[in-house]
């Protein structure tokens, strides 16, 4: 049986210092008013996972337009800011640290969810195989626009917002989402992005949006403040690419040349077991990152100190887990046994589910 002590080892990343390696990962719970501003009870849930090394917040998107799912939070209006307070606060006040996820979906999203009815945007108008929620349930995407120059242009700049007003809302850093799928991903893949400009064809066309959004977040808060999530493996909202190996490769060094406070890798994703040749790939990419790597994907407390053991990873970021287990670190560390969770409850609703999960002492 692994020894799960290096869980529990304080380290220093970024600007920060954790007080242990058990994180939470960003978790789309699909309860904020429908204008984006998280309700009161989101204060409870956070603070009530202040014992996690980091909070990594719930994908916040950085705009209208950057919507994709029903009652979802933004982080670009005064109201959001002044209700992520009372969240930032109330982590704060239990010694947490918490991170704020900036998200735009790009196409994944319907036209019954954005301004006025408005098509989504993506790098190329190539349709998602892929469902999204709504007012109606699941349906099946909206055909995007792609973002002409001008577009790209105020996108960065909704990205400095949201950077600025995550700032006022009191989080002690912001993760870059350019995981999933989502609008930064269906830059970086060339199964989306058909575009014949600067921001289309070769790999360092293709990562160009990635890192203006970068050096946009950048202009508003420190290196050692701002992660970057990625997904390589692409097993998400269908996406494809031809030359994995280079074009990760090409955002691993970047991240590194930035000097972020970490890289954020999404492992594996529920029901998708890695290849043989998903693992080696994945290895030859973490050889060349020296920086503070945050590994995600299907991990318990043992598999993830055997992770940080072996210096694969220095730190795990833990999502389903954490919905049922608001004490999770400290059931890892005496080894106690998990709550169920309850798999109905995970999107949309009230407190069931939400913040009705008990501690180990009640």
């Amino acid at each position: 049986m692994t020894d799960t002590a290096a869980l529990f080892e304080p380290v220093k990343m970024g600007n920060a210092t954790l007080q242990n390696r058990v994180l939470m990962a960003p978790l789309t719970r699909n309860r904020a008013h429908s204008d984006g501003t998280p309700k009161d009870i989101a204060a409870e849930y956070y603070q009530q996972r202040a014992s996690a090394g980091l909070i990594i917040s719930e994908a916040t998107q950085i705009s209208a337009l950057g919507k994709g799912y029903l009652d979802t939070p933004g982080i670009y209006t005064d109201s959001h800011v002044q209700a992520w307070k009372k969240i930032t606060d109330a982590v704060h006040e239990r010694g947490g640290i918490i991170y704020c996820q900036l998200w735009h979906v790009g196409r994944i999203s319907h036209t019954s969810l954005l301004p006025n009815g408005q098509s989504p945007v993506s790098s190329s108008a190539i349709r998602a195989n892929a469902q999204t929620f709504t007012a109606n349930g699941f349906e099946d995407t909206s055909e995007p626009i792609a973002l002409d120059k001008s577009g790209i242009e105020a996108t960065i700049a909704d990205y400095v917002n949201a950077s600025e007003m995550a700032k006022k809302a009191g989080f002690d850093g912001v993760e870059i989402h350019a995981a999933n799928g989502y609008l930064i991903d269906q830059f970086l893949q060339d199964g989306v992005n058909k575009r014949t400009d600067e921001y289309g064809g070769s790999v360092t066309n293709r990562t160009r949006f990635l890192k203006e959004v970068t050096e946009a977040v950048l202009s508003v808060w420190k290196p050692g403040e701002v992660g970057m999530r990625v997904s390589p493996l692409g097993q998400a909202n269908d996406m494809s690419e031809s030359t994995p190996i280079i074009l990760f490769g090409n955002v691993y060094d970047y991240a590194l040349e930035k000097n972020l406070a970490y890289l954020h890798v999404v492992e594996s994703f529920p029901g998708n077991e890695q290849s043989p040749e998903d693992e080696n790939f994945m290895k030859e990419l973490r050889e060349r990152y020296k920086g503070f790597y945050m590994a995600n994907g299907g991990y318990n407390s043992e598999t993830g100190a055997d992770a940080i053991i072996n210096h694969h990873a220095d730190a795990i970021s833990y999502g389903r887990p954490f919905i049922a287990n608001p004490d999770l670190p400290e059931r890892y560390k005496t080894g106690a046994d998990l709550n169920e969770a309850d798999q109905d409850t995970f999107y949309g609703g009230g407190k069931e589910g939400y913040t009705d999960y008990p501690f180990m002492n009640t």
